[in-house]
Parts: C-alpha cells; sequence; structure tokens
C-alpha cells in the first residue's frame, strides 16, 4: 500500500510527493560509485509505483546520462510523473563546464533534453546557477517563450539569491527555487567550493512562503554523511563526484562527522535509520514541497518512503536542535 503524501503551493497546480527522486546519483558509474543503470531504472520505477511523483534532473548529470536514463525509466508513466529538468550549465568536447543562460544556448539545451528524455514537454524548467554574463530579462523571456510552445509548464530557479530571484520574478513567474538544505547546512556558504549567495533558512524559506512558490533541499542527506553507512574515510571512488565536496573530504570534514554521529546516536534511540531522522526533519518543515533524495537502489528509496510513516517525537526534535546549534 503507498504511504506517500502530496504537497501543494500556489504557483504549481500539480500535488508533488513529499519524497521526490533526485537522479544526479543515476549519471553512471564513472561519476557516482555504485550505481548501474539497470538498478537506476528498477529503483525509478519502484519510486514511480510507490508514489513518487517529482523527479530531479538535470542535463550535466553524467553529461546527459542521467536524462536519458531517466527517460527509458518513465515509459508509460509519463502523466503519472512531474520532470523538473535544468538549464544553463552546459560542456564543451573536453566536458569544461560553463554557466551560459542566453537565449541561444536554451534553445539548445531544451531541444537536446526533451530528446534525451523522449518527451513532448518538462514539467519545470529550472536555471541551474546565476550567469552573469546574460541580462535574467533575456533569460526569461526565452523561458516565457518555451512555456508558449508548449514546451515547458513552470520556470524554477536554482542556487539563485533573493535579489537574483526577485529580478527574474519581475520579468515573469517563477513557481519555484531550489537551494542546499539539510540538517547540518541549514544557511550554508558554499557547496563544492562555490559560493552562495544565499541563506536557505533564513532568507529563502520566507520568500517563497510570502510568494506562494515551492521550496526543493537539494542534498537532503549530505551526499551519505546523514546516513549509517558512511564512514571516516573510503566512501566514494576516486572519479566520484563527491571528491569535489571539500566538506567531505579535507579538515572541515571531521567538524561534519562528529556531528552526524551525535544524529546517529539520536536516531538510534529511536530505532530508525539516521536517513529517515533526516528526511523527516526536513518533511515537518511547511516551506518545503519536494526533497531531492537520491536513491542507488530499491532498498534505499523504499527506507526513504518509510520516513513518513512516523514522526519525530517533540523531546527529540529539541534534542536534535540543542546538537545542531552547537
Amino acid at each position: 500500500m503507498k504511504i506517500m503524501f502530496y504537497k501543494k503551493v500556489d504557483k504549481i497546480k500539480e500535488p508533488l510527493s513529499a519524497i521526490g527522486y533526485g537522479c544526479w546519483g543515476i549519471s553512471g558509474g564513472d561519476f557516482w560509485s555504485g550505481t548501474t543503470d539497470e538498478s537506476s531504472i528498477k529503483t525509478i520505477q519502484t519510486a514511480i509505483k510507490n508514489g513518487v511523483n517529482f523527479f530531479d534532473v538535470a542535463p550535466v548529470y553524467g553529461f546527459g546520462h542521467a536524462e536519458e536514463i531517466l527517460g527509458k525509466s518513465i515509459k508509460g508513466n509519463r502523466s503519472k510523473i512531474f520532470i523538473a529538468s535544468k538549464c544553463g550549465l552546459v560542456w564543451d568536447d573536453d566536458r569544461n563546464i560553463s554557466n551560459n543562460l542566453s537565449p541561444d544556448s536554451l534553445e539548445r539545451e531544451i531541444n537536446a533534453s526533451l530528446k534525451r528524455l523522449d518527451v513532448d514537454y518538462i514539467d519545470l524548467y529550472q536555471c541551474h546557477w546565476p550567469d552573469p554574463q546574460t541580462d535574467i530579462k533575456n533569460t526569461m523571456k526565452k523561458l516565457n517563450e518555451l512555456k508558449d510552445e508548449g514546451l515547458i509548464k513552470y520556470i524554477g530557479l536554482t542556487n539563485f539569491s533573493i535579489e537574483e530571484a526577485k529580478m527574474a520574478m519581475y520579468f515573469g513567474e517563477i513557481s519555484s527555487m531550489q537551494g542546499l538544505y539539510n540538517m547540518l547546512e541549514r544557511n550554508p556558504d558554499s557547496y563544492h567550493n562555490i559560493p552562495l549567495e544565499y541563506k536557505t533558512e533564513k532568507e529563502v524559506f520566507p520568500f517563497v512562503k510570502k510568494n506562494g512558490i515551492a521550496f526543493f533541499p537539494y542534498s537532503p542527506l549530505f551526499q551519505g554523511l546523514l546516513t549509517d553507512s558512511f564512514g571516516e574515510s573510503h566512501n566514494f571512488d576516486k572519479n566520484d563526484v563527491r571528491n569535489a565536496n571539500p566538506k567531505l573530504n579535507s579538515p572541515l570534514f571531521d567538524k561534519y562527522y562528529d556531528k552526524s554521529l551525535k544524529i546517529r546516536e539520536i536516531a538510534k534511540e529511536l530505532g530508525k535509520p539516521t536517513s529517515q531522522l533526516a528526511i523527516n526533519w526536513l518533511v515537518q518543515k511547511d516551506e518545503i514541497t519536494s526533497i531531492i533524495a537520491g536513491a542507488q537502489n530499491t532498498e534505499q528509496l523504499l527506507q526513504n518512503i518509510e520516513a513518513l510513516t512516523w514522526n519525530i517525537p517533540e523531546e527529540t526534535n529539541e534534542k536534535l536542535e540543542k546538537v545542531l546549534e552547537e
């Protein structure tokens, strides 16, 4: 029996599953340790059967591979799901990535994404990162044209500051924002060494609530740190994209790892997996619409969904808050 429940915001008419599916982990074994295409397809299809309808992907994940795998996985189920893809990160033949939200680039990107996904439209098209070289007025004009053509239904922003979001909203309707947010990164300054120009809890939460738009937190499990299987070392292969996260690979790691162990102890007291505690903590927040939770296999997926079957006791919330505020 499905235990999924759904959340709704004013700017998106479709109710979205509280647990979503993040597709960075299905980029292929060359980019994310412990993943195979066969397992990814099976996991996505299991997610759909269990009521997950929000799928977040991006062209740059596996340089097109994740979109292709998602497209293969959703055959016959297009009407049941809500696809959120992205634009604005492009790469050359040597796989050097750059920011580009120019109209010409968006035209190429939307056509390539539709082809890889093998769909006629994308529900939510998100600007992946700001592009200082392109006037947001021109970006929004092109995105509005894509809406008018029926190629996308909604426009979203990822990793945009509040001021940048306000500017975009001046030129068209913005339906969602996406940002880094989890128990240990509530108002983070950076992501993979990239400075963040927003404070999620302090700034983005009030903004999305006031404007009736969705908020999707990425990295809800801190790329695996907020699970019971993450150790002090040897957590992923040398080619894994998580090697680019200094919070998992430098002297910074010790601080975050020590805090994660305290969270594990609290989860153990409840008799629950740490991942479920981290997800449950997010689900309780009204500002959060759908959690972008990755899963490399059906076991991880079902464990994520299982987080919806219980609530964190008030005394546990108080204990968690003390740990997180230290």
